[in-house]
């Protein structure tokens, strides 16, 4: 076992050969209980072990770990111990709550795709993502694969409605991990840091300029803030 910081790091020491990338990085985490498991042990145990190809949703398959197994699973959010991309399984108990996530039915996600003109439905800076199944993401690398997501997290309203097209938007892995880091899966309350983070600089000034108007501040021509 290596250890690093006080903490310990989990050691792939098999080969995990599932037959979905779901059950191999549930199988990662259940050998490795308590212990430290990274985002690149998760992407060496998600690789078919027929192809070595990467998924690109390994991240999608993680959440749902969390959401429809019940399991959970810590993260820099949960523990400050934890660094970015550092992910801990404390025990193999299941939460009674975990239900199986609500999809839209297929006549529905035509109708999202048709809406979408097939096309990543995610906006930032009032600019669309436009990305389209089988294009090559030039952020995060990979295929892309559109798939459906509540547009209130699963958190907040596991119950949306599988044929109401406005409940559900058509989404890149991306932009859904994005969307993810949003919300606060424990309280079901937005995540301004990460918003704000995510803004344009346009929109980034806006909050700023709020925020002094708020507190009462001015920034004077030095640069300096100053109680108004």
């Amino acid at each position: 076992m290596a250890k690093g910081e006080g903490k310990v790091y989990a050691k792939i020491e098999k080969q995990y050969k599932q037959k979905n990338i779901r059950a191999r990085i549930e199988a990662l985490f259940l050998d490795n209980l308590g212990k430290v498991v990274t985002r690149e042990q998760i992407l060496a145990v998600a690789k078919d072990p027929e192809t070595g190809t990467e998924p690109e949703n390994w991240h999608q398959r993680l959440s749902e770990l969390r959401t429809d197994a019940g399991y959970t699973i810590l993260s820099h959010r949960d523990r400050k111990d934890l660094s970015l991309q550092e992910y801990l399984m404390p025990n193999e108990s299941k939460r009674s709550t975990a239900g199986k996530r609500v999809m839209p039915t297929a006549t529905t996600w035509q109708a999202i795709l048709k809406r979408a003109n097939s096309t990543c439905e995610w906006t930032e800076g009032g600019v669309p993502c436009g990305l389209m199944n089988g294009d090559i993401d030039p952020v995060g690398g990979g295929t892309v694969v559109l798939t459906p997501d509540h547009k209130a997290p699963h958190s907040v309203k596991p119950d949306s409605d599988p044929t109401d097209t406005t409940q559900w938007h058509a989404l890149c892995a991306r932009h859904q991990v994005m969307k993810k880091n949003f919300w606060d899966t424990n309280t079901g309350k937005l995540n301004y840091y990460a918003l704000i983070q995510a803004a344009s600089k346009k929109d980034k000034e806006l909050v700023f300029q709020f925020l002094l108007d708020h507190y009462g501040y001015v920034v004077k021509n030095n640069k300096a803030m100053k109680k108004a």
